[in-house]
């Protein structure tokens, strides 16, 4: 979305190696995302908020490593989204359930000393810019 990171270079090389894509399903405000199973060149439909999401027949997957868009991050983790909660909910259901490494896509130049969180923000398990790959502890 906007002026975003473009994860779909990244996505290619995962989907050569044999792993399964999914990308999320925005639901109504208030719920976790979901997840329908992708592949290159498969037909998208509009989403909310201007995103695009796989047909509704596609199957949904209960992924293990999360690609995170965000505006900013820091140095510990912590992510700045665009408000909605979206990648907040679904991470903390995910972790709840099993394991799940979630992977902020970001420029370097995104990275932000601080930012404000709560109780509810979700940190980052690692970090991947066009500069770097960093892992949380």
């Amino acid at each position: 979305m906007g002026q975003e990171i473009d994860p779909l270079p990244l996505m290619e090389a995962i989907e050569e190696t044999g792993c399964e894509l999914a990308l999320p399903v925005t639901p109504p405000m208030g719920q976790a995302l979901s997840f329908r199973k992708y592949k290159k060149n498969d037909i998208l439909i509009k989403g909310l908020f201007g995103t695009t999401e796989p047909e509704g027949h596609q199957e949904i997957i209960v992924p293990n490593l999360l690609l995170v868009p965000l505006l900013a991050f820091t140095p510990e983790g912590e992510r700045l989204g665009y408000g909605g909660g979206y990648y907040d909910r679904t991470l903390a259901k995910l972790r709840a359930e099993g394991d799940v490494f979630a992977c902020g896509v970001a420029y370097a130049g995104q990275e932000v000393p601080d930012l404000p969180t709560d109780e509810h923000d979700q940190p980052l398990d690692g970090i991947l810019t066009e500069q770097f790959f960093r892992i949380f502890a």
